[in-house]
């Protein structure tokens, strides 16, 4: 057994090490295993079978960040993020000789984005008119729904400048800042309890009319109740902040995402155990995060390389998968990373592989690029296991809960949109 690990360990050098190996089907490694009927083969031929699945809900109550905005997608539709926020004050009390001045909340950039920024945005805040609980008093989902007025407290039209550090000043309504200001002067609101009873929170929303950009802000965003107080000489300015409440459970926070209108390959995606296979969508298989649309793996005829004659041992398993071309552009994003996940049967979540698809960009001038991961372990598992494996992969950006990061996959494995590579070791059985 020490002699055959000793001679993969060489021949996980060689074929490292020799381009000419990589592009032979069937050789002999040297002439120093000739004796040893050792062989290593490239096998780039086995299926790699696409779908798309879709989650019927993604916890976004967890996220990172908020998510306003909407943008028309040709592909997955009118895309719309909406925040909802529960907010606390830092002080209960107000000074009784203090005067009310004016009301603003003041979104912070958090450097996200998607789809153009050289446009207009207008953002709407609104109050909500039931408290953040979620209906399974465990979290919220892009698919929560909680009411709120149809009336402005504020709204704001803007250019975004998502990568710089300025934020944005949006200034609210003097009626609901001077009431909020004296329940606070009077003692009318003491606790949280109170509070959040009188004011459940605000819900922060894109316009409708306009095709815009998905922003993201930062949990840091407050709003901020100006005062003055008048001394014997002069008018001293204060404020009172109101953060963003991510501390109590479950946490009242979520971003309610949807999509309307998508193309009708997307429209039959109607539950998580349905799978849209690539044939039945012109060999393209669909990624998008905040949606929970995900690209599903399988290697259906992976077991048949124990048919080749002699023992095997699998050296190397790379997954090579391009995006379509053309649909992707200077707005419409490709991320340098997607994270693998496992699902079995169901499409239900097992979790995490812990690996990495990596957007290689070496001969972008030749329009070559494609998403690689090494498969090696995963799939080796999976040749030692008797029973035939219902598991499959997919694929999301690692942060699937806080994005709306889109990603169109070539699916056709005839031309080389997606292709599986096995380094796969053959020695006799009788050495």
């Amino acid at each position: 057994m020490k002699n055959i690990l000793g001679i993969v360990c060489c021949l996980v050098l060689c074929v490292s090490c020799s381009d000419d190996m990589l592009n032979d089907s069937d050789f002999v490694v040297s002439e120093t295993f000739t004796e040893s009927n050792i062989r290593v083969l490239q096998i780039d031929t086995l299926t790699t079978r696409l779908s798309t699945m879709k989650f019927d809900s993604i916890i976004t109550s967890q996220g990172s960040r908020m998510l306003v905005g909407k943008y028309n997608d040709p592909i997955f539709g009118n895309m719309k993020s909406s925040s909802f926020i529960e907010m606390v004050p830092s002080s209960y009390s107000i000074d009784e000789d203090a005067v009310y001045d004016s009301i603003v909340f003041i979104l912070r950039y958090d450097n996200y984005y998607y789809n153009d920024t050289l446009v207009q945005n207008t953002v709407h805040i609104k109050p909500l008119i039931e408290e953040l609980q979620p209906a399974d008093d465990s979290d919220f989902y892009n698919s929560s729904i909680i009411g709120f007025d149809e009336e402005d407290l504020g709204s704001l039209t803007f250019v975004p400048r998502p990568l710089e550090k300025d934020s944005l000043a949006v200034r609210l309504s003097d009626a609901f800042g001077s009431e909020l200001f004296d329940k606070l002067q009077d003692q009318t609101l003491t606790d949280y309890d109170e509070f959040v009873n009188y004011f459940h929170g605000l819900t922060i929303r894109p316009d409708d009319s306009i095709n815009g950009t998905i922003l993201g802000f930062s949990l840091s965003s407050d709003m901020r109740l100006y005062y003055s107080i008048s001394g014997e000489t002069d008018v001293e300015e204060y404020y009172t902040d109101f953060t963003i409440n991510t501390s109590s459970s479950p946490i009242p926070f979520f971003n309610q995402i949807s999509a309307d209108g998508p193309n009708e390959y997307l429209s039959v995606l109607t539950d998580n155990e349905v799978n849209l296979y690539s044939e039945d969508s012109e060999d393209q298989s669909f990624v998008q995060s905040g949606m929970g649309v995900t690209t599903r793996i399988e290697f259906p005829y992976l077991k048949s390389v124990g048919d080749i004659e002699g023992q095997g041992t699998l050296l190397g398993a790379t997954l090579r998968i391009k995006p379509k071309e053309s649909s992707y552009n200077d707005n419409l994003i490709l991320r340098d990373t997607l994270s693998v996940y496992v699902v079995d049967q169901n499409n239900d979540l097992l979790g995490d592989l812990g690996l990495y698809a990596i957007l290689n960009k070496n001969n972008e001038e030749f329009n070559d690029i494609y998403y690689e991961v090494s498969l090696s372990s995963y799939l080796e598992d999976l040749l030692e296991t008797d029973e035939e494996s219902s598991d499959a992969l997919i694929l999301l950006p690692s942060n699937y809960n806080s994005t709306l990061d889109r990603f169109v996959l070539d699916a056709d494995y005839e031309n080389e949109g997606t292709q599986l590579e096995l380094i796969y070791a053959i020695y006799d059985e009788n050495e």
